[in-house]
Parts: C-alpha cells; sequence; structure tokens
C-alpha cells in the first residue's frame, strides 16, 4: 500500500460549506441535475454543483505539491482521470513544459469549456470503462474527486486500470471519521456513490489491487 498523503486537503478546507441548507433544498433534484455533468453543474446555480468553477489559479498549489511528491521531470508523462476543466493539467503544463499530459472526463460540458491550451490533450472517456493506453505508459497517474462517484464495479475496474497504466498512482476520495462528518457528507455530496471510511477505504484498495497513493478530504 501507498502512502497517505496531504495535497488536496488544504485547498478543499479554504471552501465554506452549509450542509443543512443543501440537504433542504430539493436534494434529490439536485442530485439529478448534478449526475448529468452539464453546464448547471459545472457553471450553473450552486445548489446543482460547483456555482461556476472558472480557472483562478488555485490548483497551481496542488501541482508543485505533486511535482515534489514524485519528483516529476520536465519530461514526465502524466494522466489525470476525471480532469473536469484541466485546470491541473494546466498547471502542470506550465510548470512542466516538455510533460505530455493527457486527461480525459464523463463530461462534453467540462471538456468543451476546458482552457484552450489543454483542450488538444483531453477527450471523453468514462473513467469506470478500460482506459485505451498501454500498461505502464504514464509516469504518474492521478484521480481527484472523481472514483468515489462510482459504484463499486466500476470502482474496481477503475483502481486496476489506475495501477495497471501508471508507474505511480494517487487517488483523492471523500470519506468520513465519524457519524457527523458521515451526515455532513451525505448532506453535501450530490454525485457520490461509494460512503466509507478511510480504513475501509484502505481495505478496498487492496482488495482491488491498487498500491499506489492516497488522500481522504473530508467534511468537518
Amino acid at each position: 500500500m501507498g502512502a497517505l498523503l496531504n495535497i488536496v486537503t488544504p485547498l478543499h478546507k479554504r471552501t465554506a460549506r452549509d450542509y443543512v441548507a443543501r440537504m433542504t433544498d430539493d436534494k434529490v433534484h439536485c442530485m439529478e441535475v448534478a449526475k448529468r455533468y452539464g453546464q448547471e453543474y459545472w457553471d450553473g446555480d450552486r445548489r446543482y454543483g460547483y456555482g461556476g468553477y472558472r480557472y483562478d489559479g488555485r490548483w497551481g498549489v496542488v501541482a508543485e505539491g505533486l511535482i515534489a511528491q514524485y519528483k516529476l521531470k520536465d519530461d514526465a508523462a502524466i494522466l489525470d482521470v476525471g480532469c473536469g476543466k484541466g485546470f491541473l493539467l494546466y498547471e502542470l503544463m506550465t510548470r512542466l513544459p516538455r510533460a505530455r499530459v493527457v486527461g480525459f472526463d464523463v463530461s462534453d460540458y467540462g471538456l468543451k469549456n476546458a482552457k484552450p491550451e489543454v483542450q488538444p490533450f483531453i477527450f471523453a472517456h468514462d473513467a469506470g470503462r478500460p482506459y485505451p493506453f498501454a500498461d505502464g505508459e504514464f509516469d504518474l497517474v492521478i484521480s481527484l474527486g472523481t472514483l468515489h462517484n462510482l459504484a463499486l464495479p466500476q470502482l474496481k475496474l477503475a483502481l486496476g486500470e489506475v495501477a495497471r497504466v501508471g508507474k505511480a498512482g494517487y487517488v483523492m476520495v471523500e470519506a468520513h471519521r465519524s457519524d457527523a462528518e458521515l451526515f455532513n457528507l451525505q448532506c453535501w455530496a450530490l454525485t457520490c456513490a461509494t460512503f466509507l471510511r478511510p480504513e475501509d477505504w484502505t481495505w478496498l484498495f487492496a482488495e482491488f489491487g491498487f498500491g499506489g497513493d492516497y488522500e481522504f478530504i473530508y467534511f468537518e
């Protein structure tokens, strides 16, 4: 098993959340809209998702953390599973100008509204289906905030694929350490399909053949 990291958590903690308000705001309807991963999810009202996901440079610190953690060289090959609008890939490109960056996402809207610099390197694909890459093709495969949206059969495939196509892997998923955090997560999450404790996630990683690094974000 890999290492427990702390790369995304500081960014996650910068956002304030009203959990009860989210739960009482016609939540089932909002979940149905969010799971289309269309305009409403990315750039619509906050009740459906991000509430306007625009580039502001916030992912720069995550890119720097990844480069430092994995000692990524200027010509590294990096795959982002669930890349969204490609903001993290863009930050990696600016810091590693000779790198091969690739990303895919299930959201056509997210891909079409990605930064222009990244669009040639991203494509539509479901994280729960086999990845069109060779074994060990990437120096690093990352997946941040995506895999907990998959049901267990698709999650097993995805974790296996991350391990297969990457020489190193790092995934970040939502988790809970207490009943209070589980309540907050269930209130807030619109697309999450797998709600687990950290120890359950690590058991599942081993069971599904993923030996890479991982991080959990919590809703405190």
